[in-house]
């Protein structure tokens, strides 16, 4: 235990905050890039050549709405889940939380679970979770390590990419795929040899039954203490008797709040039936679906205006440092510094150990481009040569990709952020154990990529 405590303290006082990691990823990126990649213009000097990189990718407007998507998901996420029906669900669960143990247990493997069927549903759900499992102990005085209990919650990130939302996958799966666009001649990968090949399945599984156990075995070596500062979020309630009249009563109107949502789901079904796929959420979709379920569970419409007013605060880390890992990826992109940092351990691979150094490498530039579809974008098609030059299986190749994206998310405080803002923790508060669950997760993929 001596150790466990050392080693935690160790682990935050290195880490600052989460705006000042990205800062120093920048400037880093920028001297790697700076030293490593050739000037590509001839009418400006590389440092400026690579400041516009940088700007270029910063205020990138497609990536922008990727942000925008995010922030819509943990606001909505987090309305939905302040609901009385959704609080009652986890209140369910709720009562089996009893010791530090059994709650990284439970938070564990139901975030694995959602994050295996949607991302986004288990970002959210597992930073929600995590805080209700700290006010259910707070309002019990049950001993509890609260920054262990977030590390569980933001465990899914673990298994995303391999899941059946995963950005790699899903895009090799479509007709006329990115790749085929960009002169690989490249047939779409059907998810059958992908996120529901025998290979994925089984690593899923083992990390599915591993790491509740793992978090199982911290809880009990180190349990917390009984919390005070966790105080429940209930948003206040609003007087719909007095005070209301003229078209102000369509705001508080149960019959026009619950129809709307009601509306904006059939919509949302009937375009999934068109488009002939029920299964797989994009942001866009899982948005509109969460908008539509906030309606129905929030009753009226002033009910739900006034709980996204209280989850703005948690997407501040969004809405501010999503631009500056813009920025890096604009550097990695357009520097060539990525084909740099991936061609190198290409290059000394064979049949055998090309999909651990392909692992290896996405691991390494997730930490500089820490979204799986920009990643996939820019990483992608020198993994796929790199394959097809060795005859290594596409499909193999694509899930060792997707398998080093996901498991260096675990350092990468990039999506912990909606969580940190949920939970109210730091990303020092938390690393120490989502490390523990990467040094586990790194065994189980190398060992699953040389068996498969």
């Amino acid at each position: 235990m001596r150790f466990v405590n050392t080693f935690e303290k160790g682990i935050r006082n290195i880490f600052p905050s989460t705006f000042t990691i990205a800062i120093f990823l920048t400037i880093l990126t920028f001297i790697l890039a700076l030293l490593l990649t050739p000037n590509l213009s001839d009418s400006g000097g590389h440092f400026g050549q690579i400041l516009g990189f940088w700007y270029k990718g910063l205020w990138d407007t497609s990536l922008l709405a990727f942000a925008l998507q995010m922030m819509l998901i943990l606001v909505l996420g987090y309305v939905l889940a302040s609901t009385t029906v959704f609080r009652k669900l986890i209140e369910k669960v709720l009562v089996y939380c009893t010791s530090t143990s059994k709650a990284a247990l439970l938070v564990t493997f139901i975030t694995l679970v959602v994050s295996f069927f949607n991302w986004g549903l288990g970002l959210i759900f597992g930073a929600i979770f995590a805080r209700k499992v700290g006010e259910y102990a707070s309002k019990h005085h049950i001993p509890l390590n609260f920054p262990l209990i977030a590390a569980a919650g933001y465990s899914g990130l673990m298994v995303w990419h391999g899941g059946i939302s995963g950005s790699a996958p899903l895009k090799v799966a479509e007709q006329g795929h990115f790749l085929s666009l960009v002169g690989k001649d490249i047939p779409a990968i059907d998810m059958g040899q992908t996120i529901f090949s025998p290979m994925n399945l089984s690593i899923s599984i083992v990390l599915l039954v591993s790491l509740p156990i793992a978090m199982y075995v911290i809880g009990r070596i180190n349990p917390g203490s009984v919390q005070s500062e966790i105080l429940e979020t209930d948003c206040e309630e609003l007087n719909f008797k007095s005070g209301i009249s003229g078209a102000e009563k369509i705001d508080y109107s149960e019959i026009a709040g619950i129809g709307l949502g009601v509306a904006f789901l059939t919509i949302a079904a009937y375009n999934a039936i068109l488009a002939g796929n029920i299964t797989v959420l994009d942001p866009n979709y899982l948005n509109f679906l969460l908008l539509g379920l906030s309606l129905v569970f929030c009753g009226n419409i002033a009910r739900f205006l006034l709980r996204v007013k209280d989850a703005m605060g948690a997407s501040a880390g969004i809405l501010i440092q999503f631009p500056l890992y813009f920025g890096i990826m604009g550097i990695m992109k357009y520097s060539g510094l990525v084909g740099i940092f991936s061609g190198f351990l290409m290059n000394i691979s064979n049949e055998t150990t090309f999909p651990i150094f392909t692992f290896l490498s996405a691991g390494l530039v997730n930490i500089f481009v820490p979204s799986g579809g920009g990643q996939w974008v820019v990483q992608g098609p020198i993994i796929v040569e790199a394959a097809q030059n060795l005859g290594v299986p596409l499909s193999k190749s694509i899930m060792a990709l997707a398998y080093g994206d996901e498991i260096t998310n675990m350092i990468q405080p990039f999506w912990a952020l909606p969580l940190l803002g949920i939970t109210g923790l730091k990303a020092k508060d938390i690393i120490p154990y989502t490390l523990l669950l990467m040094l586990i997760g790194i065994v189980i993929f190398i060992i699953g990529l040389l068996i498969f």
